[in-house]
């Protein structure tokens, strides 16, 4: 265990002093400044996954999560970085080979690498399987990487890139350092939410890799690799949802306890209690279903795969749900430039498409319903 803060009162603490207070320049400026990202490796949370021995935190996933869904609500964008840093470092730790987790896994512990998940492209966004990115097997072991890959969290500074390719045995996953020839990495700005996330679209032009860049056995990353590491991407999303419901419950009674009329203060409204009072039910049961999720990950129980599915789409509707009336009872002021409202509910949307949209998860979640009814 590192010597940072290590549960959910010392996540809250430090977020709250300094990473909400600065969310809406980071928003505006569409980066997190490099001090934000060194004290994240001071207090051990660009390892969190990682075992102790891998030079990690340690954390039980409970307590990742309770980590992610704090960060959550104080910064996304922040929580982005963490959340795919977190499934290149685990895809490492749980596949990589004993070189590859050596070289790899106490930078990416510490924050001196910062790992990014490539597995979308222009042509293949929630349909894993119809990648197109190809690896081409050279006589000497090693790969050609060719492709483009799109909507890269982190990609603007990530020194190690995880990425998905086809080779002639099927989809493989590669460790690519980000300054590699033949990397081209391009900026992406003005998306809708998570700002700061500093996204980008990675082009891979005749980009040559060793053969200790393969992660995992060759031809079998979809149902390896991509399924364990996007259910902790997933996962780690769901919580922060968390967050920003908890946020926008938060700021939602905070400011009409403080704003009224001359007669009736807004809080009396029976319309904004009916709103706050679904907030503070969507929190209780989005934070039960996220503690379930994890408690089935640390027992290592297979069922937390659809446990996760249930916990993101939960988490996700009803945190846009919630930023939608946050924006809605603070009226003209939360759609303000650098209001915390109007953010939560732009990044709030984004927690809906990213790692499974609604609609993937609705199909997923149904046919767990069918399963159960078979039996």
């Amino acid at each position: 265990m590192s010597d940072g803060p290590f549960g959910r009162k010392e996540f809250r603490a430090v977020v709250d002093a300094e990473i909400a207070p600065h969310a809406a320049r980071f928003d505006r400026e569409q980066s997190i400044p490099a001090n934000v990202l060194r004290r994240i490796g001071e207090l051990g949370w660009w390892g969190a996954i990682l075992p102790v021995e891998a030079g990690g935190s340690g954390m039980d996933m409970v307590t990742l999560g309770e980590l992610h869904e704090e960060v959550g609500r104080g910064c996304s964008s922040v929580r982005s970085l963490l959340t795919v840093h977190s499934m290149a470092a685990y895809a490492v730790s749980r596949w990589g080979s004993e070189g590859q987790r050596a070289r790899w896994l106490p930078l990416l512990a510490r924050g001196e690498a910062i790992g990014a998940f490539c597995l979308t492209e222009p042509e293949a966004g929630s349909d894993a399987a119809g990648i197109s990115a190809t690896a081409t097997r050279q006589q000497d072991g090693g790969f050609v990487l060719q492709g483009s890959k799109r909507w890269i969290t982190g990609g603007q500074i990530a020194d190690l890139l995880l990425v998905f390719a086809r080779t002639g045995r099927g989809v493989s996953a590669f460790l690519v350092e980000s300054d590699s020839p033949g990397v081209v990495v391009r900026p992406v700005h003005d998306m809708l939410g998570t700002r700061g996330s500093m996204l980008a679209e990675i082009d891979f032009q005749d980009c040559r890799l060793g053969p200790d860049a393969l992660l995992g056995p060759d031809g079998f990353a979809l149902a390896t690799v991509v399924t364990g590491v996007l259910d902790i991407g997933r996962y780690s999303v769901a919580c922060g949802c968390v967050g920003i419901l908890q946020a926008c419950m938060e700021a939602g009674a905070s400011f009409t306890a403080a704003q009224g009329g001359r007669t009736q203060p807004l809080s009396s409204h029976q319309l904004v209690r009916q709103m706050l009072s679904q907030m503070v039910t969507d929190v209780s049961a989005a934070r039960l279903l996220c503690r379930q999720a994890g408690e089935l990950k640390d027992r290592n129980d297979p069922q937390t795969i659809m446990a996760t599915w249930i916990a993101k789409y939960f988490a996700s509707t009803a945190a846009t749900r919630a930023a939608s009336d946050a924006v809605q009872l603070h009226g003209a002021a939360g759609c303000a430039p650098d209001h915390a409202a109007q953010r939560y509910y732009r990044d709030a949307k984004i927690m809906e498409i990213i790692e499974g949209s609604t609609q993937i998860q609705q199909i997923k979640i149904a046919e767990e319903a069918y399963r159960w009814t078979a039996r």
